[in-house]
């Protein structure tokens, strides 16, 4: 067997190349070492420059600082040493003042204390005076004062009598005169003429055929629009045109734009003319507030509750004697205004008194009590404040004047409503027999509306069916008829017509 001799070369071989590559290795690893000290030297070495420059740096911008400081110091105690000084002129200023007002203080008190010397002595000497002349005429001080004054008023009594007649006169007549300047003024700048309000409302008819559907099959739409809006319809009345009549005017503006609407439509039926006469209401209702809106600028009364202005343009379509009672209210805050910038009172509670006044008129026919006391209670409830209403509430002399701004609001009243022209009695009177009419009706129970039409001669109830029955209503017609008797005073005869109607609707889709 031949001897393993390449075997072993390969062993030396591979023993020899992992010593010689383990060499190498360290010769490299001794290298890098050499090289790293190398770099952390020359860091070291740069770190130490850095901080020497900063350290440098720092020196330097410190005794800058310093200096700096030093400046600010030197000034600052130049300063304090400046106020110092002007400190220390002051007090020496001030304590020359102080030994100047000692001594006037001196002066004065000396001076004081010689006039009370002289002044006692001068009344020491008008007591001897008084006693030397008491004893000399033998009567005291009061007696001889007493003799002089009743001397003058013996001898001067009629002059004097005469003199306060004449003054009181002069006066009277100069108040008397003055203030009839100031109400003809007042009455001359406003005074415009009233727009008096009727009892009827003229509707133009295009057509014949257009009254012939007003009418209805058997007159069935005529008495359902009269039913839905109570005014009286008069077809025939007047050729071309038809004749609301109603004396409430609120309610005869809805008949009249409801059947303006229905006469533009031309479908004219039962159900048709409730939709209209709805759809009136609202229309009419925001005419209304934009009334009191004008009213209230018109009268220069602002910031007043927005449903106070709604019931304020209510007045809009009422009358007092004929007399438009919005307008009348308007006139009156104006010379209300006039009246209280002359004599020196509140202008803006006359004004808002004045425009107020008859706010009660609105409801008065639905609220028991007279317009006074329900316009007290509506002006508190939307807050009002307490001077308008001691202003409005005297306007009748119900309540005493306890501001002057309550007389001016009276007195303008009756400027306003006595002028010549301004009012008719007897349609005021008309109106509230109507009223009654409709009052007496609707407060008894199950009454839903009444209303009072054919100027008066007839009342038409519309009842709550759910609540009555057909012979009950026998029985509230008889009770409205006989109240309508006893209570009230009328020409001629009322027809009491009582209207009890059950509806069912319903749709087929």
């Amino acid at each position: 067997m031949p001897p393993p001799v390449p075997l072993f070369f390969a062993v030396v071989a591979l023993l020899l190349g992992f010593g010689l590559g383990y060499y190498i290795r360290y010769i490299r690893a001794l290298a890098q070492k050499t090289s790293l000290e190398l770099d952390i030297k020359t860091k070291l070495l740069e770190a130490e420059e850095k901080a020497r420059t900063i350290v440098e740096k720092a020196e330097t911008k410190a005794d800058e600082t310093e200096r700096n400081l030093a400046v600010q110091k030197a000034a600052a105690e130049e300063r304090l040493t400046e106020k110092e000084r002007h400190h220390q002129k002051r007090e020496e200023l001030l304590d020359a003042r102080q030994i100047d007002l000692d001594s006037q203080r001196e002066n004065l008190e000396s001076k004081v204390t010689e006039i009370k010397n002289i002044k006692a002595r001068l009344d020491e000497r008008k007591n001897e005076i008084d006693q030397r002349l008491e004893e000399v005429a033998s009567l005291s001080k009061e007696e001889a004062y007493a003799r002089v004054v009743a001397k003058m008023e013996a001898e001067y009594a009629d002059d004097l009598s005469a003199r306060i007649q004449k003054i009181e006169r002069y006066g009277t007549e100069q108040y008397e005169e003055k203030a009839r300047n100031l109400l003809l003024a007042a009455l001359h700048r406003v005074g415009n003429n009233m727009p008096t309000s009727v009892m009827t409302a003229h509707v133009e008819i295009p057509s014949d055929d257009l009254k012939g559907k007003v009418i209805g099959k058997e007159g069935r739409n005529v008495r359902a629009f009269e039913r839905a809006t109570g005014v009286d319809v008069l077809v025939d009345e007047t050729p071309g045109y038809i004749v609301l009549s109603s004396f409430d005017p609120i309610r005869r503006e809805i008949a009249r734009v409801a059947l303006e609407a229905l006469l533009k439509d031309g479908r004219i039926q039962p159900a048709k003319i409730e939709e209209c006469v709805e759809a009136a209401r609202k229309e009419v209702a925001a005419v209304v507030r934009k009334m009191g809106d004008k009213a209230a600028y018109d009268a220069g009364v602002p910031n007043l509750h927005p449903d106070l202005l709604a019931i304020l343009g209510r007045l809009h379509f009422r009358t007092s004697y004929g007399q438009n009672v919005l307008w009348h209210s308007v006139e009156m805050a104006h010379m209300a205004a006039i009246i209280a910038e002359e004599v020196g009172a509140d202008v803006a509670v006359a004004r808002a008194g004045a425009l107020l006044h008859d706010i009660g008129k609105t409801v008065s026919h639905e609220v028991a009590g007279t317009h006074v006391e329900i316009g007290i209670r509506i002006l508190k409830k939307y807050g009002v404040s307490d001077a308008v209403i001691l202003a409005m509430r005297a306007h009748h002399e119900e309540y005493p004047y306890e501001t002057p701004e309550s007389i001016i609001v009276q007195v303008a009243d009756a400027l306003s409503g006595s002028r010549p022209g301004a009012r008719r009695d007897s349609i005021e009177n008309y109106v509230k027999r109507l009223s009654d009419l409709e009052a007496i009706a609707t407060a008894l129970k199950g009454v839903d509306k009444a209303f009072a039409i054919a100027a008066g001669r007839e009342v038409r109830v519309l009842v709550n069916p759910d609540s009555m029955n057909d012979i009950e209503t026998h029985q509230l017609a008889k009770t409205i008829a006989n109240t309508i008797e006893a209570k009230l005073r009328y020409p001629g005869e009322i027809k009491v017509h009582v209207i009890r109607e059950t509806r069912v609707i319903s749709y087929a889709r």
